[in-house]
């Protein structure tokens, strides 16, 4: 099995398999080259066990690329994310050969795929935010994908543009239902808004919170009533929220069960009294 010194969600090692690139680093009975995919599904689950109820990891968006180390009988894929290498268990039936190279992502909360260039017709399915696509022309005023889906060009940008404001892309999440694992505006969880948000702006950032505390920025004296700033990343076990000025946060949290921008001193107090003091305040560029 891997060493303690990995961490299993990144780390594509199991006592029956592990990934080529880590023989000699890790015990396994054997090892595998992995083939590279790309998510088909707007939104795929990563979970923890092969099993439709097993817990939510994360998940992938579609045009993310993946490698995938195993398979079993029942249509699930065992496989490690390209964006942030987290590992788990993707249905088989959301990935599919890569085919054209992204050109576009998708820069709306959402947004609908359409059959045909019109907005009268029935959506073929929603987009979330970040969602790549190959986008081959231009249709009667859509955008038209390698598939024949077509989308309203309002709502991509070139895969190479960012936003300058990581705060303004997690205020947008406002009112979005909490979920573990979540990475949309459909359900996101507390990492996922941190991990999302600064995509936006083209920083790549780890998947889970204590990942986050250890890879982000660069600490701030914890005090009493702390100074923040805005963009500053405050973390509890479990937890991390963001800085919107001096005064307020927002942050994904099962309290609200929702994103919600709320006083910081308030946040503050009610966690510690929950029994989670703040740990840490990162501060970025």
């Amino acid at each position: 099995m891997a060493d303690p010194s990995f961490d299993r969600r990144l780390t594509p090692a199991r006592p029956d398999l592990a990934a080529r690139h880590l023989e000699g680093r890790v015990s396994a009975a054997r090892f595998v080259e992995g083939e590279t995919f790309e998510i088909a599904d707007a939104i795929a689950p990563l979970r923890r066990a092969p099993q439709p109820d097993a817990p939510l990891e994360t998940q992938a968006l579609l045009g993310e690329r993946v490698v995938v180390y195993d398979r079993n009988e029942d249509g699930w894929a065992w496989s490690q994310l390209a964006i942030d290498h987290y590992v788990g268990w993707l249905p088989e039936a959301a990935l599919r050969r890569p085919a054209a190279e992204p050109t576009h992502k998708v820069s709306a909360l959402r947004t609908f795929a359409f059959p045909g260039p019109s907005i009268k017709l029935p959506p073929i399915t929603t987009l979330p935010l970040g969602a790549r696509l190959a986008i081959l022309r231009e249709d009667s005023g859509f955008a038209v994908t390698q598939d024949g889906s077509y989308l309203p060009p309002q709502h991509l940008v070139a895969l190479d543009r960012f936003e300058s404001d990581f705060v303004t892309i997690a205020d947008r999440f406002v009112g979005t239902p909490y979920l573990w694992g979540g990475r949309t505006s459909l359900g996101i969880d507390c990492s996922g808004l941190v991990q999302t948000a600064l995509a936006g702006c083209g920083i790549a950032a780890p998947r889970d919170s204590d990942m986050q505390e250890a890879a982000l920025g660069t600490p701030v004296p914890l005090a009493e009533r702390p100074t923040l700033k805005r963009g500053d990343l405050l973390f509890w076990k479990g937890h991390v929220a963001i800085a919107r000025d001096e005064d307020s946060i927002v942050h994904a949290n099962a309290f609200h069960m929702a994103t919600a921008i709320e006083p910081a001193q308030q946040a503050i107090a009610r966690i510690a009294a929950g029994g989670s003091p703040l740990t840490a305040i990162r501060r970025l560029g």
